[in-house]
């Protein structure tokens, strides 16, 4: 398995911008899909964007199409999500994860999560 760790979660108005990464260790990044996620309380955790090992194909959740770029560096073991024109309901831990598609059950490796607060 690999290790995640987040970092870039923060607060923000809405309508504002906020990337946040999520760097691996391991020796396995490159060959591993990697997908974001983003959970409230109450709520099942959900997919908001992935992106294919090789960076070939990515995935966006209809709620963040147009607003959210997710994008990787394999040569950092690093995987990003910019995010833009923020809405209050993108508030949200957000969790990156590896070894999987879409679906969280697929995955094997999840970081700790990283709080994201979006104000009015």
């Amino acid at each position: 398995q690999v290790q995640l760790r987040e970092s870039g979660g923060g607060s923000v108005q809405a309508g504002g911008s906020l990337n946040v990464s999520c760097e691996a260790s391991g020796q396995t990044f490159s060959r591993l899909n990697m997908g974001w996620f983003r959970q409230v309380p109450g709520k099942d955790r959900e997919c908001v964007a992935a992106i294919y090992f090789n960076g070939f194909r990515s995935f966006y959740a209809d709620s963040v199409k147009g607003r959210f770029t997710i994008s990787r560096d394999n040569a950092k073991k690093t995987v990003y999500l910019q995010m833009s024109n923020l809405l209050t309901e993108d508030t949200a831990t957000y969790y990156c994860a590896g070894g999987g598609w879409i679906n969280p059950k697929s995955y094997s490796s999840w970081g700790q999560g990283t709080q994201v607060t979006v104000s009015s």
